[in-house]
């Protein structure tokens, strides 16, 4: 346990480093569209998707936040299920009648590896839309070969790339020659959480009010987070 926390710890001192001038840009970038009405949509497949959740209707986070949620690619419908229909080049055609971008959103995609047509073909679709399109991925994956029709990788397809340094089958640890103590989702909600953070703070520079919601266990929580979530019902689904 105690290799452990000294990795994580020592990886995330290392993004911390190395990833707070794309926070930087990407959230001045982010503000923008939110002031002009824009909503953050996050998508990600098996674990990555419990990042785009993470995100979402979350105390002391960003109001205009919404997964994309696909079931067929959630580890509640079966993980083997999930991972197969993650490598589908057809996966996201046959459902793109469930997704839809206005012209200020913001879309995140998360996958660790940046290899599968699945998320890559949701960021093409996010650049389809000229929509801001921002991936949330290990650049140490770059020498695995993509598995999408067109050769790309996910960071080849993105506007920008915030990379996670995970290495590459994602534990931090060995031990008789298996990698062990998974590193994705931990570095990967601490880098959405200081993307969003300074978010907050870009917006704060120029608004009265935050759409940021407040923890539903504080007593005076309930009137604001109703008006927060009034402000983009016709956006997001909260219920």
């Amino acid at each position: 346990m105690q290799s452990y926390w000294k990795e994580i710890s020592i990886l995330l001192e290392q993004v911390a480093e190395q990833e707070i001038k794309n926070i930087e840009n990407a959230s001045k970038l982010i503000a923008d569209r939110i002031k002009k009405g824009g909503i953050i949509q996050l998508f990600g497949c098996g674990h990555s998707h419990l990042l785009a959740q993470e995100a979402y209707y979350r105390a002391g986070g960003l109001v205009p936040v919404a997964p994309i949620t696909l079931e067929p690619l959630m580890l509640h419908k079966g993980a083997l299920t999930s991972s197969q229909n993650e490598k589908n080049p057809a996966f996201i055609e046959q459902n793109k009648d469930q997704i839809s971008f206005e012209p200020n959103d913001i879309l995140v995609v998360i996958s660790t590896s940046g290899r599968n047509p699945a998320p890559i073909d949701m960021a093409f679709l996010g650049k389809e839309a000229g929509i801001l399109v921002i991936s949330l991925q290990s650049l140490l994956y770059r020498d695995q070969e993509g598995r999408h029709a067109s050769g790309k990788r996910l960071e080849e397809v993105v506007d920008i790339v915030l990379n996670t340094h995970v290495p590459v089958g994602d534990g931090l640890l060995s031990n008789k020659g298996l990698q062990y103590g998974p590193a994705s989702t931990v570095v990967g909600a601490a880098l959405l959480n200081a993307l969003i953070s300074q978010v907050i703070v870009e917006i704060s520079k120029g608004a009265e009010e935050l759409p940021v919601f407040k923890s539903a266990n504080l007593s005076d929580s309930h009137l604001h987070n109703e008006a927060m979530m009034e402000k983009y019902k016709n956006r997001i689904d909260f219920n």
